[in-house]
């Protein structure tokens, strides 16, 4: 764990703010790249990233953690601390959430095919996830429950857990989220498809992918979980991305066949 990276004086290099950044030019580059393959204007789909993707992204992640853990670390904070995301404090749904919607306000002001773009800017999410789930790591935020595994982490003793070995819940994430984006490229390749499903696919197997890490999170328990008793919040949450993944999927699928650019 290492939230600051550099500190010279009064300048401070947070590790959580710039593998974010790091997350974001590498989702950029892989998603203009795939759309370059289908003929699509790369720099445009650059342009919805930076801003579109990159502002949506980071308020409703911002957002939902603020409204989530509002008691624990917000009340009777300055305001100051709200718009501190450098510090950390993100959750990914909301995130996904605000990307999206400002990603389809982005396409359609750059003129580009919805489906097509949307599924490129899936694969760039992906990559940039796995820097994201980096970030945590250094941050030492979403760690996971006690392990006694060898590959089990310690964090400072300033930390909450310190003393005690845990899942390092946020590589477990971060290396499925790099499979997946893999996944996709080759799915996207290989395979004659309907624009819109790689999103969908991206919806509904992240959406597994977080139910399974779930189990290995340490900084939430199940108590925290909703009335059921049974989910943790993401794993709730991720009941909702899956079904709209499965309904986007039989959407697109109800489609005529055309090429994936189309």
């Amino acid at each position: 764990m290492k939230p600051i990276l550099l500190d010279l004086g009064g300048f401070r290099l947070h590790s959580f703010g710039l593998l974010v950044a790091i997350g974001f030019l590498a989702g950029s580059w892989i998603a203009s790249r795939r759309g370059k393959s289908l003929g699509l204007d790369a720099q445009a789909i650059q342009d919805i990233v930076f801003p579109w993707l990159l502002v949506g992204g980071l308020i409703g992640a911002r957002i939902l953690y603020v409204v989530s853990y509002w008691q624990r670390d917000f009340a009777g904070q300055p305001l100051t601390e709200v718009v501190a995301i450098w510090k950390g404090g993100l959750v990914f749904y909301g995130g996904l959430m605000g990307a999206t919607v400002a990603g389809v306000i982005g396409i359609r002001r750059k003129g580009l095919p919805l489906w097509p773009t949307a599924d490129c800017l899936a694969i760039g999410v992906s990559l940039g996830h796995v820097f994201g789930r980096l970030a945590c790591l250094f941050n030492g935020c979403c760690y996971g429950r006690t392990c006694t595994l060898p590959w089990g982490i310690r964090f400072p003793a300033d930390h909450s857990t310190a003393g005690v070995l845990v899942h390092p819940s946020q590589l477990y994430e971060a290396a499925l989220n790099l499979l997946l984006c893999g996944g996709l490229i080759a799915w996207q390749s290989r395979r004659r498809h309907v624009s819109g499903q790689i999103f969908a696919l991206y919806l509904m197997a992240y959406a597994g992918i977080r139910s399974f890490t779930e189990y290995f999170r340490g900084d939430y328990g199940i108590q925290s979980a909703p009335a059921a008793g049974v989910f943790t919040p993401g794993q709730s949450t991720s009941l909702w991305i899956l079904a709209a993944g499965v309904a986007l999927w039989f959407f697109r699928k109800a489609r005529p066949a055309s090429s994936p650019a189309a």
